[in-house]
């Protein structure tokens, strides 16, 4: 555990820009599902951390496309 706890001070700047990255696309992809009324995907992108990978899937394949207004 000391040594994950190294890696992550001695990288502060890469940890903050992929937490920075993650959170920006899990917010982008919940606000999607949520008003899209994707309760599954919703419950799934809430769950699960991609480092935004699923987020990323989601948004560009599987989101609600019908309803255009932000």
């Amino acid at each position: 555990m000391d040594n994950l706890t190294q890696i992550i001070q001695s990288n502060g700047l890469l940890v903050s820009i992929i937490v920075l990255w993650s959170v920006a696309w899990k917010g982008a992809a919940l606000w999607h599902a949520a008003r899209g009324k994707q309760t599954a995907w919703y419950i799934v992108l809430l769950l699960v951390n991609t480092l935004g990978i699923l987020e990323i899937i989601y948004l560009a394949f599987f989101r609600n496309t019908t309803n255009k207004t932000i």
